[in-house]
C-alpha cells in the first residue's frame, strides 16, 4: 500500500498560509498563484511563508498531502457509515459527496500533475502518485474482501472509472459523470 503523507502540526500563521494556499491553488491553479497572493490571502508576510514552508514547491506538496489525507478519511468514513452498500460502490458514492462539497473543480491531483509535467522532480509528484496508488489498493482490498477472484484487475478497472468520472465532470461539467461511472462499476462487479 502507498505510504501516507502526514501533514505536520502548524503554527497559526502556518495554518493560515496552508488554508489560503489550498483554496487558491485549487481554485486558480498552482502556476497562476504566487507566494505574494498566498501571503495577502493569509494575512501574513512572504517571510512567514518561507519560514514555515521553505519554498512554494514545499507548500504545494503540503497542500496536496493534506488534501490526500482528507480524501482518504472521507472515503473510509463513507464506507463505514454506509454498511448496507457494496464497499467498492460506496467509494463512488463518497466521490459524489466529496465533489458536491469539496471538489467541484475536479481532481486536484490530476490538475496538479498536468501543471507540473515540466517539473518531473517537483516534490508534489510523490504525493500525486501515492494518492492514486492508495486508491487502487483501496479498491483491490475491497473487491478481494468481497470475494472477487480478479481483485487486482478489477481494482484497476474501478480506478479507471473513478478517475474518468473526476476528469469528465471537471472538463465537461457532466453532472452525472460519477453516477454513470458507478453504474458501470456495478456492472463490472456483477460480472467480475
Amino acid at each position: 500500500m502507498a505510504a501516507e503523507h502526514h501533514v505536520q502540526t502548524l503554527t497559526p500563521g502556518g495554518r493560515a498560509v496552508l488554508d489560503a494556499a489550498s483554496r487558491l491553488f485549487y481554485e486558480r491553479g498552482i502556476a497562476a498563484v504566487g507566494v505574494d497572493a498566498v501571503a495577502a490571502e493569509a494575512g501574513v508576510t512572504k517571510k512567514t511563508i518561507y519560514d514555515r514552508f521553505r519554498s512554494k514547491s514545499a507548500l504545494v506538496r503540503m497542500y496536496l498531502a493534506e488534501r490526500d489525507e482528507r480524501y482518504r478519511r472521507w472515503v473510509d468514513a463513507w464506507i463505514a457509515e454506509h454498511p448496507e452498500a457494496d464497499p467498492a460502490l460506496a467509494v463512488f458514492d463518497a466521490l459524489e459527496s466529496w465533489r458536491g462539497s469539496q471538489g467541484a473543480k475536479g481532481c486536484a491531483f490530476v490538475h496538479a500533475h498536468a501543471e507540473l509535467l515540466a517539473e518531473p522532480d517537483h516534490p508534489a509528484h510523490e504525493v500525486i502518485r501515492a494518492q492514486k496508488l492508495w486508491l487502487h489498493e483501496r479498491f483491490r482490498v475491497l473487491v478481494e474482501e468481497a470475494g472477487h477472484a480478479r481483485a487486482k484487475e478489477l481494482a484497476t478497472e474501478l480506478l479507471a472509472l473513478h478517475e474518468g468520472a473526476t476528469v469528465l465532470y471537471s472538463l465537461t461539467e457532466t453532472g452525472d459523470a460519477v453516477a454513470a461511472a458507478r453504474r458501470a462499476a456495478q456492472a463490472l462487479l456483477r460480472t467480475g
